[in-house]
């Protein structure tokens, strides 16, 4: 009997597509998203979200001796950011944690930079606001001399654009309500007392839920600790897909800073 006593071939060379079954294939996208995001936690927050063309040699001053959580947003990359929706912005303000809201991290960046560019030009992002935005005088004290009791006249009170509004979603309009008149707090809450709370929402009512759906629109103060412009009376509305015809009307054609910087 005949016996094939010649050795077996020998198994090729490990091919490509052998090497394919071990090793997963990573998708271009998906290998670019990797490389981003290694290089972003590697980076300070003050290059987050700057293209590498326009990176500095150094931290700008606007950005530095921030808090930490300013910080944190600032080494976010806006891919990661997810704003805030109807649902979440009222339980923030039914909760009064008003200190959840937060800007994109870019635009966080962006409002800094202005803060500073305008502390420059003017001297305080007080006189800015009186002189230029809100068109009450030249942003001396006597400016802000109420003609009347709290939303007595209507001269008292003007209703912008949030020039940096927080990280909401779309379709969310973010209105801030400035009054020459003090809005009282409790010292000993740091928050509204019955009497301004009650003065602020029947106010709301009659500009905002008088020509909207109620359900559609929320407002909120800021705790002292929280504003960015202290000496400027102000709180803020937020409406949910308004008209924005009647946004125009409120605002009389206001367009935010955000928009012009």
């Amino acid at each position: 009997m005949f016996t094939n006593t010649s050795l077996s071939t020998p198994a090729g060379p490990f091919t490509a597509i052998d090497k394919n079954l071990e090793t997963p294939t990573i998708s271009a996208p998906t290998a670019h998203l990797t490389q981003s995001r290694n290089l972003t936690e590697k980076l300070p927050y003050w290059l987050v979200n700057v293209p590498p063309s326009q990176w500095p040699a150094e931290c700008p001053a606007f950005l530095r001796d921030l808090p930490a959580k300013s910080i944190a947003i600032l080494s976010t990359p806006d891919a990661e950011y997810k704003r805030q929706d109807w649902e979440t912005v009222k339980e923030i303000v039914r909760s009064n944690r008003i200190d959840l809201f937060q800007r994109v991290p870019s635009e966080l960046r962006r409002y800094l930079e202005f803060k500073a560019h305008i502390v420059a030009q003017y001297g305080s992002i007080m006189r800015f606001m009186v002189k230029e935005r809100l068109r009450w005088g030249d942003g001396d004290a006597d400016d802000l001399t109420p003609k009347g009791r709290p939303f007595e006249f209507d001269e008292d009170i003007r209703i912008l654009y949030n020039d940096w509004p927080y990280g909401v979603e779309e379709g969310i309009v973010h209105l801030v309500v400035w009054t020459k008149f003090e809005l009282e707090d409790d010292p000993a809450t740091d928050d509204l007392t019955p009497q301004a709370r009650n003065e602020i929402d029947d106010y709301v009512t009659r500009t905002f839920r008088s020509r909207m759906p109620a359900e559609q629109v929320i407002w909120f103060k800021n705790w002292k600790s929280l504003k960015s412009v202290h000496a400027v009376e102000h709180f803020h509305v937020m409406l949910y897909q308004p008209d924005m015809e009647f946004v125009k009307e409120v605002t009389q054609g206001d367009v935010p800073m955000t928009a012009r910087f």
